[in-house]
């Protein structure tokens, strides 16, 4: 897999890069050309995840039916339409995606200590960190599984280098402090921890679909753009949006995770700004009144707008990745999903 260092580099003259502001979009609209392959996944991940363990069932029945949009699946499905179209082969690799992922927000739950995720308890909370944590083993498993009966080498080592990438970024948001990291450190993070999902979704189901050479190379690089683009979009509605994100605002700052509003105010704030976030930072526990301080400060440093000015940079960064494929519905698709991920900062 190729070093995306390069990648991450910052967009030099912002006012160069960055399109207009888009209105917010209707995603089912835009997945309206794999809609009905969506729909067969939704009936299929929860028949085929069924045990002879009520527990497991019940565990994993509220997360996987919870709300999420599905957006990674749908990223297999609109990588194998831009060559052909959804096979069983697809639809096998779009569940073992969506597993991965959910696996992955059990994990996190527990060790987030999260409340709640997408305005519901999380799995955690509700029957235990134990019962979660195993939950999410047993997707993992599940999903590698199913992976193995695909019966496709390369696939099979794209999924497993993605895997490590995903715990690589978890061990590195743990291990890195808010006294010393920065932004290289961030993009690093998440770069690993949820870009390359999105860029091994579309890059399988073009793999699956017979792509192969540049083609597959610009779908991935497509993904990985997207995919920080959505990061950076939720780190920042983190600091404003409750409902969107699913989350109580500010729990990134209660978790001490250094995002890019984070970091940029960080290296911004003057010296009296700097120690009083110093300060908050140190303490125990931060409550709502230090969260809404350090929100006003990132509002009066423009962390905020410089966030989402990132997020707008890669979500065009993904339309460029694409603008040699011949224009058809899905190609369009792929456009809208990169403005829709920008268009939720509203």
């Amino acid at each position: 897999m190729p070093d995306y260092k390069s990648f991450f580099m910052k967009p030099q003259n912002k006012s160069d890069t960055v399109p207009p502001y888009t209105p917010p979009l209707d995603l089912g609209k835009i997945l309206k050309v794999v809609s009905l392959d969506i729909e067969m996944l939704e009936s299929q991940i929860l028949r085929d995840i069924q045990t002879e363990i009520p527990l497991l069932n019940s565990v994993t029945e509220h997360i996987l039916s919870s709300g999420g949009k599905r957006l990674r699946p749908a990223l297999v499905f609109l990588g194998a339409k831009m060559f052909g179209g959804v096979d069983q082969r697809v639809m096998q690799a779009a569940q073992v995606i969506e597993y991965l992922h959910t696996a992955t927000l059990l994990h996190d739950d527990v060790v987030d200590a999260a409340e709640t995720r997408r305005n519901k308890q999380t799995a955690c909370r509700l029957w235990g960190d134990e019962v979660s944590v195993l939950s999410g083993d047993y997707l993992l498993a599940m999903a590698f599984h199913r992976l193995t009966k695909l019966r496709y080498l390369e696939v099979l080592e794209l999924m497993s280098e993605t895997t490590t990438r995903m715990a690589k970024g978890e061990l590195l948001q743990l291990a890195r402090s808010y006294k010393t990291v920065n932004e290289d450190d961030y993009f690093e993070i998440i770069y690993n921890k949820t870009a390359c999902l999105f860029a091994t979704a579309i890059k399988t189901g073009a793999l699956l679909a017979g792509a192969s050479g540049e083609s597959v190379n610009q779908l991935y690089n497509y993904g990985m753009a997207i995919g920080v683009s959505f990061q950076i979009v939720d780190d920042t509605l983190d600091y404003s949006d409750e409902k969107k994100t699913g989350k109580p605002v500010g729990g990134d700052l209660q978790e001490r995770k250094i995002t890019l509003p984070l970091s940029h105010l960080l290296e911004k704030a003057n010296a009296n700004d700097k120690s009083r976030l110093d300060m908050i930072l140190a303490q125990t526990i931060i409550e709502k009144p230090q969260i809404e301080e350090v929100t006003c400060l990132m509002k009066r440093y423009g962390s905020i707008d410089y966030s989402l000015a990132h997020s707008r940079h890669y979500a065009e960064k993904a339309r460029r990745c694409i603008e040699n494929f011949p224009y058809t519905e899905t190609r369009r698709s792929l456009e809208d999903i990169s403005d829709y991920i920008v268009s939720r900062q509203s």
